[in-house]
């Protein structure tokens, strides 16, 4: 499985249109509110809607073709609690999170984002500084953030950040760790990865009460760190 990077900063993705809210995208936009970034061809979120009927579940993917078969399956099945919308996470979301009725966000997913691996690179991943403040904003407290990735060197600092802006608190070894996923659904890249007999890191966080770091704060924080992180969610129990 290949994987189709797409340059988050280009002009193309940086003049990408405000996102819908949640009253003009599902039949009951009360809801609680699942929110997958990344969601590629959609086949993880077209198996989770039916299973988790009482959420609503948005999947937000900067390839845009891949948004709009998604798109083309759901309505195909029907699933009036799902949708798929073309986005740049690090655009579109810090200002739709900011208007989401406090509460109703109760999971964010980032599974499996594009690693970057080159240092002059990194400003392209996904979860920056910025869009984890925001995440953490909407969050209430224990609601839940989930991350999973098949590279080690994108999974630490990705937990470095999460842990730095000390607003969220990880899960136990028993509600995840590398062989337990705590959806109860695959992503395509998951199952590839463990077909190939690959190592997947996860680490599942909850929101806890503590306030937010200013910003530049929190860059601060991260570059005194110097890019490390434990692993300790990748070490399996004896």
């Amino acid at each position: 499985m290949v994987r189709q990077h797409v340059n988050p900063l280009s002009r193309l993705h940086q003049s990408v249109e405000p996102l819908p809210p949640p009253a003009e995208l599902f039949a009951d936009p009360a809801l609680p509110l699942h929110l997958d970034i990344g969601s590629a061809r959609g086949r993880f979120l077209l198996a989770m809607a039916p299973l988790r009927p009482g959420r609503n579940h948005l999947g937000l993917e900067i390839r845009r073709p891949l948004v709009e078969a998604a798109e083309a399956d759901r309505q195909r099945e029907g699933l009036t609690n799902l949708r798929f919308l073309y986005g740049n996470a690090n655009v579109n979301l810090p200002a739709w999170l900011a208007l989401l009725p406090p509460g109703q966000l109760e999971l964010v997913t980032l599974q499996f984002p594009d690693p970057w691996f080159k240092a002059r690179h990194h400003k392209r991943r996904v979860l920056q500084p910025a869009l984890l403040l925001a995440i953490a904003s909407a969050l209430a407290p224990g609601r839940e953030l989930f991350l999973q990735s098949d590279v080690e060197g994108l999974i630490t600092p990705m937990r470095q950040l999460v842990e730095a802006s000390g607003a969220f608190e990880p899960a136990g070894p028993g509600e995840c760790g590398p062989q337990v996923n705590p959806l109860p659904v695959a992503t395509e890249r998951e199952r590839h990865v463990l077909a190939q007999g690959g190592p997947v890191h996860r680490s599942l966080y909850r929101r806890t009460r503590a306030p937010l770091p200013p910003l530049a704060d929190l860059e601060a924080r991260l570059e005194a760190d110097g890019g490390g992180a434990d692993n300790r969610q990748d070490v399996a129990p004896a």
